[in-house]
């Protein structure tokens, strides 16, 4: 049993509290409530209806790539034990009996009441169709919901998702990482009709379909399939058509749990939800709802976190005895931003328009992909917006919307892309809310750093709480410490970590003018300490870029080396290794492909074919690694540097040899590239692609750089980037001839290089550098600081010096010696690393699977394993 104090910190008697329901918001409010000194005065018991804790369902869907239920809770170690809290999991409240004050529980016991809080959250609507509950028709709701979603994925080809919203898009995406073909079915005309208009609608589909979920809008389900065993086997649609489908997700939106509320008498809304006021209290003064139960008192059942955290601050506020006007629940902010099946959408604000005499700003471009609409108002004022593709403004717009303020800029600068716009800053009101899951303005930030000592964003969380949510304001929380401390008169910490003061940028010019070939000499001279794992590999990188430092596995050089460069592979999250060769501009001969499915057959190896043109293996052990180099070298192939922050690939089409709209050989000059840049160490990896013509099949502009043939030469794009935030490419040159298209990649990679900041890609680095693409274009095409053949010089260097560092490995015994899982038993596969067959391949045994051991496999590095007979 739960040891509770009987009374309050001034000897006064205890009052009970129970909480009924532990999700999101119910860990919130015991964590707002144990924060003010009247909390103190309650003895508290929480009724869970789950088996486990609170736990984050906004990254629910994380769960799917690994992310484990210890890993999404949120309830922190120690924390209801430290406060005395009695949690009952797996007991939910039966009935509440308001005049006795007094709960039961589904196991018939009954608890005495003080202050009732409800945090019962709300429950999937499924429509009421015929074969509804058929077995494979799941809902998405909880772990149990998705752990019964990946055991009939198992069994299963097609799955149909109900429901076209955040949700339903977040279960397609699940869907299709189980490796089904996925349909999403949505009554209303377009995909997460509440949060973006027609425009971001269709971009959102045509993404979303190009990632092979196929879209139904303007239809509804009619009746739910059922074969003779009892199991789905399609859906029948209003429109007439019919779906295959072997497993159903409905997500056609929640209702309120409202059903202990209605049953003891409270009053609830027409469409549900339990009425509260402005202080979260129920008709009853002893009894609270919050969150997605509620119903607040502007009228509106919030469905999002944020204001479900707001509620729960407002009613712990209140039971403390803290509560103050300002602390009134009116309202809350229903910005949203999230990916769903990999694109970045947000909405904020009036994002609909609804204000009277609103105009909009667009800002639209198909191709690559972009749709974003700001909302003005009638004095200039951001209003709301809509962001697809990119949502990297969003952390600004939505406090600017917020503010309620007229924009000190032009709403166009707002919206167009980087180096299309008019320059000029935009100014953040104190008023405007940063974090709106904590409620967190600008004011409150800088006053924390400005009167609270913070100085730095860790600092300001602990204090504020800001960035602590969601997550999606922690860029512009960084931005506006920095102000701060600079406005302040402090002098902010540039240095690349604790042992150097300097940035990545100064280490660099340091080495190369000092002439320093190893760490310890740097860090002896320049720095303090023995280094860490921030600015050994930046070292590392450096030393391989500007001097002849042998191989990188050789004394000291190994010791500084990322994880995976440790093994020049890639580590996969099972401990296991994938290799992948060398593939120049994807072109292969038949027998090199033959010789790499042999070597995958003959050593149970995972292949795919990615995304750069390229054949992975996965699975591969520390051990195996150098057998399979072996057989590539043999075979002609090299490392294609996977594991190292270098060149990955230069893409590219089949080019005039082939196709009938090609002006120039793509394959000859991606080849070309690829062998002259490969190996070459850099701040953060380095992709490219070459197009044979203005079709552009190889997508050179979403690259670090481009190439597309022209009719007379080629053009080169630079800054690309088609990852995590999106940016199209910018033209540096146009018509350039062969020779003078390699000297301006060879300035311009060496530049980047020599100024870069750790890990910075060529998007955010462009978008950083004084002067932007004007500069860049200045020293790389005009050589305007005269760094021309200093630049030419390196880039030489490094075609001169180049080694295939897997050849390397193999014709060196001592090197050789470093890839073995355990030092005394070489071979030996780790029992702790397992697989399990996949559609004719094998993948990583998940914890509750019982998987063989297929293939030796990572174990840290070399340890020494003791035996007994």
């Amino acid at each position: 049993m739960t040891h509770r104090p009987t009374s309050g910190p001034s000897s006064r008697p205890l009052k009970d509290l129970v909480l009924v329901g532990h999700g999101m918001v119910g860990q919130r409010f015991l964590e707002a409530l144990t924060e003010q000194p009247g909390g103190a005065d309650w003895r508290i018991t929480v009724l869970a209806e789950e088996p486990r804790p609170a736990y984050d369902r906004v990254h629910l869907t994380s769960w799917f790539s690994g992310t484990d239920a210890d890993a999404l809770s949120l309830t922190p170690p120690g924390f209801v034990t430290d406060h005395g809290i009695d949690l009952r999991l797996a007991e939910p409240a039966a009935a509440v009996d308001r005049a006795a004050q007094t709960v039961t529980t589904a196991s018939g016991q009954v608890l005495h009441y003080d202050a009732l809080v409800l945090a019962t959250g709300s429950y999937p609507f499924v429509p009421p169709v015929p074969g509804h509950d058929a077995a494979g028709c799941h809902v998405y709701r909880t772990i149990e919901d998705l752990e019964a979603i990946r055991d009939d994925a198992e069994q299963a080809g097609t799955g149909v998702v109900v429901g076209g919203g955040l949700l339903g898009l977040e279960a397609a995406g699940a869907l299709t990482a189980l490796g089904l073909e996925t349909h999403v079915v949505e009554f209303a005309p377009r995909l997460m009709a509440l949060q973006v208009d027609e425009g971001g609608g269709q971009l959102l589909r045509r993404k979303i379909e190009e990632l092979g979920v196929t879209v139904h809008t303007g239809a509804g389900t009619q009746a739910i399939v059922v074969g003779e065993d009892g199991r789905v086997r399609g859906m029948g649609l209003s429109d007439g058509r019919e779906l295959p489908a072997d497993l159903v997700v409905f997500s056609a939106g929640v209702r309120p749990r409202d059903q202990l509320a209605r049953e003891s008498g409270l009053p609830v809304g027409e469409r549900g939800g339990i009425v509260v006021d402005e202080r979260c209290r129920t008709t009853d003064p002893h009894v609270y709802a919050i969150g997605e139960c509620a119903l607040a008192a502007d009228g509106r059942v919030y469905g999002l976190v944020a204001p479900g955290y707001a509620m729960a601050e407002t009613a712990a506020r209140s039971l403390a005895g803290e509560h103050r006007d300002q602390d009134a629940f009116t309202g809350a902010d229903t910005s949203t931003k999230l990916k769903l099946l990999g694109v970045d959408v947000a909405s904020f604000g009036d994002a609909h328009g609804a204000t009277e005499g609103a105009l909009d700003v667009l800002y639209s471009d198909s191709r690559n992909g972009v749709y974003k609409k700001l909302v003005i108002g009638r004095e200039g004022q951001l209003l709301g917006g809509v962001l697809v593709g990119d949502t990297e403004s969003y952390g600004l717009l939505r406090p600017l919307a917020l503010g309620g303020e007229p924009l000190g800029t032009a709403p166009e600068q707002l919206v167009l892309p980087a180096g299309l716009g008019p320059a000029g800053p935009v100014t953040l009101p104190d008023e405007a809310v940063v974090c709106s899951c904590h409620n967190v303005s600008k004011g409150q930030i800088r006053a924390a750093v400005h009167d609270g000592g913070c100085g730095t964003v860790p600092e300001v969380k602990k204090c504020t709480k800001a960035g602590t949510g969601c997550g999606s304001c922690v860029k512009l929380l960084g931005t506006i410490v920095t102000e701060e401390l600079q406005a302040s008169g402090v002098t902010v910490d540039k240095g690349l970590c604790e042992h150097f003061a300097h940035t990545r940028t100064e280490l660099y010019e340091i080495v190369r003018v000092a002439g320093i070939t190893s760490f310890t000499d740097l860090v002896d001279r320049h720095g303090t300490g023995e280094g860490c794992d921030i600015c050994k590999p930046v070292v590392a990188s450096i030393l391989a870029t500007t001097l002849d430092n042998g191989h990188i596995l050789d004394g000291e050089q190994a010791a500084l080396q990322d994880t995976n460069d440790h093994f020049l592979a890639n580590l996969q999250r099972n401990g296991s290794y994938s290799v992948v060769p060398r593939i120049p501009g994807g072109e292969i001969t038949p027998h090199g492909l033959i010789t790499i499915g042999e070597i995958a057959r003959d050593f149970g190896l995972y292949t795919k074919i990615t995304g750069g043109q390229r054949i992975d293996l996965f699975g591969a052990g520390v051990d195996q690694l150098p057998a399979i180099w072996r057989r590539l070298v043999d075979a002609g192939f090299e490392s294609g540097h996977a594991y190292g922050k270098s060149l990955r690939t230069v893409k590219s089409c089949v080019g005039e040899t082939w196709c009938r709209y090609g002006v120039q050989d793509s394959v000859g000059l991606a080849i070309e590239l690829e062998l002259r840049y490969r190996g070459l160490r850099s701040p953060h990896k380095l992709k490219s692609a070459v197009s044979g013509c203005a079709r552009e099949c190889a997508e050179a502009q979403g690259k670090d750089f481009g190439i597309i043939a022209t009719s007379t030469g080629w053009n080169l794009y630079i800054g690309g980037n088609g990852g995590m935030t999106p940016r199209h490419a910018d033209l540096l040159a146009a018509d350039l001839d062969r020779d003078t298209l390699i000297r301006s990649i060879d300035r311009f990679l060496m530049f980047y290089i020599r100024t870069a900041d750790r890990l910075e890609r060529t998007a955010v680095w462009l978008d950083r550098i004084d002067g932007g693409l004007d500069h860049v274009r200045a020293v790389v095409m005009d050589d305007s600081l005269g760094l021309g053949s200093e630049l030419d010089a390196l880039m030489e260097r490094h075609v001169d010096q180049y080694q295939d560092e897997w050849a390397a490995v193999l014709a060196d015994p001592e090197r050789l010696r470093r890839f073995v899982s355990f030092v005394n038993a070489p071979g030996t596969p780790d029992p702790a690393v397992t697989f399990v067959p996949e559609r004719g391949q094998i993948r990583p045994a998940r914890p509750d699977e019982n998987g063989t051991i297929l293939s030796p496999a990572l174990v840290a590095g070399p340890r020494l394993e003791v035996r007994t007979a």
